[in-house]
């Protein structure tokens, strides 16, 4: 089987399965367009495709409004002002710079520059978490500066084709799936969607790293 019908055939699924999903979980379109377009987003990247960031802003539109009544407002404000951008950033950036196969090509930092990476992030979270907190009705704010800082690094890094960027929102996912798994338990609007959808970026994340890791270019 050749990779164009390969990967056709996992869109396929993806959308069967957001189908499902939506039924069986009795949300309504918004959850069938996150779980599909969240998922498409990350699948494709993975394969190296520009056309994943056509979803990563379907998919940042819907995940900023559920943030929104979910009173997870870094989520909400940055997912319109800052991951939509970086969306289109990236589509432009990606298509600049494909091969003949129009497929990306990745690369990797020394571990000096991925310590300093990782430590920026951390120390970026907390002074987030700290001006969420002073929020009235904000929920998790830690959690959700965390989710924050660490999607902004993991995208800006994925747009330069970076392989750290895999790792970065690996942390995201993880991040986000505790946050999605607190609202499901308070059975909060969409949470649903939005716990499967992690579950899917974090399995997909895993193989993203699994299938990258041997980039041999170093910056």
């Amino acid at each position: 089987m050749n990779k164009v019908k390969y990967i056709t055939i996992i869109n396929s699924i993806i959308i069967v399965f957001s189908f499902v999903m939506s039924i069986i979980s009795n949300d309504n379109f918004l959850g069938f367009l996150v779980l599909c377009s969240g998922l498409l987003n990350i699948w494709l990247q993975s394969c190296g495709k520009a056309s994943n960031y056509i979803f990563g802003c379907i998919y940042n539109i819907c995940n900023g409004y559920i943030s929104y009544i979910n009173n997870l407002y870094g989520i909400f404000i940055l997912s319109i002002l800052l991951y939509f951008p970086l969306n289109i950033y990236g589509f432009i950036s990606w298509n600049k710079i494909n091969d003949s196969n129009n497929i990306i090509k990745f690369r990797k930092y020394k571990k000096s520059k991925s310590i300093l990476i990782i430590v920026t992030a951390l120390v970026t979270s907390f002074l987030l978490g700290f001006f969420l907190s002073i929020i009235p009705s904000q929920r998790l704010e830690f959690l959700d500066s965390s989710s924050n800082v660490l999607n902004i690094f993991g995208m800006i890094l994925l747009n330069k084709r970076l392989n750290e960027g895999w790792y970065i929102l690996l942390s995201n996912n993880i991040v986000d799936l505790i946050i999605w798994t607190i609202l499901f338990i308070n059975k909060s609007p969409n949470s649903v969607m939005m716990f499967i959808v992690s579950i899917g970026y974090l399995i997909i994340n895993i193989y993203s790293i699994y299938k990258w890791r041997d980039s041999s270019t170093i910056k």
